[in-house]
């Protein structure tokens, strides 16, 4: 930990930083919490990388600066005379009106003004942070924002430190009553009516953030309006509700009131505070005592609602800033198309993720029961045995997914009492993707060598992207030692249970990687459904989608089947599933084959690798079963049909019996 610095240097050193807060002149030390052993072992401060150089050039997909004008009033005075305010809004490249959008204020520091973060002090030039805006967009790996430069001050100009500390303690109010409504009724967001109402409702699309003074105007927004924005990005400065600089002198009571203020909100488990200093910032002494005594109060501010952020070597200037802001807003707005909130991130336990009290008892299943077959302790660290290519990104997006879902996203298949009389029947139930109601359902089974579960890697991300185009998707949580029963049982439960569910009860299709591809094959078959289920009434599926395996049994009660593998697979040959469709084929049963050149075991959706995208082949390959439509459109349909060539080069407008290629691959349609 960093020995506290005096308030003298501090002083001495502020006059160095750029737009740093000054101070009231008290030679009081700040707290040393440099051995504070009540901090809890398992916290940690996390260490930004630096915004790649490319960040910093101009996008070919730019956004939009704006100049909103707004009326508001002088808050620091009881007779609250009117204003006019300017704030600088970012709009997305490509906004879309019939859209919403979220939103993120970020405020100043000390004697600056309202353009400066987005056109510098001339007003005349896009900053380094647009640039990041636009790029994180622009490379996916932010869904698209609006962001707002407002100023705290009532008159946009620089002034002395106490009226510009008595200006920030009020902002609140402005923030509230008049900017808000302003902008988020100027362009498309969440916000439906302008009302206190409104804006509480909207509240989980808000983000607001600031730095030095812009910092502590920051923590009064979060002390007196809490509820009406669910993320917050103080950067290098502290909460003053003990007094100025209370987060350096009195931590310990300043983090204690912020817990208390939050523990009586009605959003206390549905917040984020993404808190964030330099190493070398001359208010490191604000932020980092006050960080770390908030990190004692664990029920209030873990790692569901809390990180501390540092950058090494960071000091009190823009630097600092956009670096926090590049990886802030990818935390804030990810690249997801669910629409749901931020509650992990690749440093997040998976321990946490398993024991969020959101997720009941069930939280245990979401991450293998079987231990021995998985490692790491962040969701960045997942590692699955005899999986390849996992993606971090999409394990956080599927875990955020659930979380936000948690109240009707696990179903129990099996009832109390067989519970009961089986105790290891309290590790099976699926996990519900809720598509468009009515829409036909799937149902994934992940693999694992009838050992474990992998759904996080093998079921999980399919049942996401399935829902996404529309489809209702079930991800089963199976006994590897009874793998056959229990998707007997999953598939009559949602049979039984389709008007409740909202999902339709025929054209289903079932789908499965490594174990869970022979799991689906077996029960895709109308003799082996009827035999397993017991029940002669169940629909047979309409499409089973296979993913390396070695499953070689060939019936013609088997349903149309379309399978995948690699060609460097160890464990499954591409070959022998290509035999099997062959086989499949000569019974009149239709099939669709794909192999990937090089590919390994496992690679689940085959993100970033040639593999990426053949899960739009499936869900094809499925319409046409089914005799249904898509759902939804996926930008693949598009390509795909212009980039289909038969042997001799000769272009085609569909896939055709016999060899196509298909993005320069070869693929067999019997």
């Amino acid at each position: 930990m960093r020995k506290s610095m005096t308030t003298m240097t501090m002083l001495m050193t502020s006059m160095l930083g750029f737009a740093a807060c000054s101070s009231d002149g008290a030679s009081k030390e700040a707290a040393d919490v440099s051995a504070n052993d009540d901090v809890p072992t398992d916290f940690q401060i996390q260490y930004t990388t630096a915004v790649p150089s490319e960040f910093f050039q101009t996008a070919t997909r730019q956004g939009t600066i704006e100049l909103v004008e707004y009326d508001s009033k002088d808050y620091t005075q009881s007779s609250r005379p009117a204003t006019r305010k300017p704030a600088y809004v970012y709009v997305p490249y490509g906004y879309d009106p019939s859209k919403q959008y979220d939103v993120i204020y970020l405020l100043h520091g000390w004697t600056g003004v309202a353009e400066e973060y987005f056109l510098g002090r001339s007003g005349s030039s896009r900053t380094g942070l647009v640039h990041i805006f636009d790029n994180l967009i622009q490379r996916g790996l932010c869904r698209p924002f609006i962001a707002v430069s407002p100023t705290w001050d009532k008159d946009n100009r620089s002034k002395d430190w106490g009226e510009s500390t008595r200006e920030a303690a009020v902002f609140s109010q402005e923030y509230v009553n008049d900017l808000i409504p302003a902008v988020e009724t100027r362009y498309s967001t969440y916000l439906a009516e302008a009302t206190p109402e409104g804006i509480l409702a909207s509240r989980a699309h808000r983000a607001i953030g600031g730095f030095s003074l812009g910092s502590i105007t920051t923590w009064y927004v979060f002390e007196q309006a809490f509820a009406y924005s669910r993320m917050y990005l103080p950067m290098s400065g502290d909460n003053w509700s003990q007094g100025m600089y209370g987060g350096a002198y009195y931590p310990d009571a300043t983090a204690k009131f912020l817990a208390d203020l939050v523990n009586t909100s009605p959003y206390k488990n549905d917040f984020y505070v993404w808190y964030a200093v330099g190493t070398e910032d001359v208010r490191i002494d604000q932020t980092h005592n006050q960080a770390l005594a908030m990190a004692k109060f664990t029920d209030t501010f873990n790692a569901n609602t809390f990180s501390y952020h540092m950058k090494e070597g960071g000091r009190h200037d823009f630097n600092a800033v956009w670096e926090f802001c590049y990886h802030a807003l990818q935390f804030f707005f990810p690249p997801t198309s669910t629409g749901t909130m931020t509650y992990y991130n690749r440093q997040t336990r998976i321990s946490d993720v398993m024991n969020d009290p959101a997720f009941g008892d069930y939280g245990r299943l979401i991450f293998p029961v079987n231990t021995g077959y998985w490692s790491g302790t962040t969701l960045e660290q997942l590692a699955l045995t005899w999986y390849n290519y996992i993606d971090p990104d999409k394990t956080v997006e599927v875990c955020n997914y659930l979380r936000a879902h948690a109240d009707n996203c696990f179903i129990d298949i099996y009832t109390e009492a067989e519970k009961q009389a089986n105790p290891e029947l309290h590790n099976t139930g699926l996990f519900f993707f809720r598509g468009n109601s009515k829409a036909p359902f799937a149902i994934c089974n992940a693999g694992g060598g009838f050992s474990y579960v992998g759904a996080m890697h093998d079921s999980f991300p399919h049942a996401l992207e399935l829902s996404k185009l529309g489809y209702n998707a079930f991800a089963l949580i199976y006994r590897p030692g009874d793998a056959y029963e229990d998707l007997a049982r999953a598939i009559a439960y949602i049979c039984d249970h389709a008007d409740e569910l909202g999902v339709s009860r025929t054209g289903y299709s079932l789908w499965g990687g490594s174990a869970g591809a022979r799991m689906a094959a077996t029960l895709g078959n109308s003799a082996n459904l009827h035999s397993l289920t017991g029940r002669t009434d169940l629909p047979q599926a309409s499409a089973v989608i296979m993913q390396y395996t070695g499953y070689t049994t060939v019936s013609p009660y088997d349903g149309p089947t379309y399978a995948c593998c690699g060609t460097s697979d160890g464990i499954a040959s591409w070959r022998t599933m290509q035999s099997r469709l062959e086989s499949l084929s000569a019974l009149g049963i239709p099939t669709e084959f794909h192999s990937y050149d090089g590919l390994p075991h496992g690679f689940g959706l085959g993100t970033g690798t040639i593999a990426e995208g053949w899960i739009n082949d499936a869900v094809r390959f499925w319409q046409s079963q089914s005799g249904s439509t898509s759902v939804r459109s996926t930008k693949a349909d598009t390509k795909q049909s212009d980039s289909i060539y038969s042997l001799n080069g000769t272009r085609r407008n569909a896939m055709q019996k016999g060899i196509n290629i298909v993005d320069g691959r070869k693929v067999a349609v019997k």
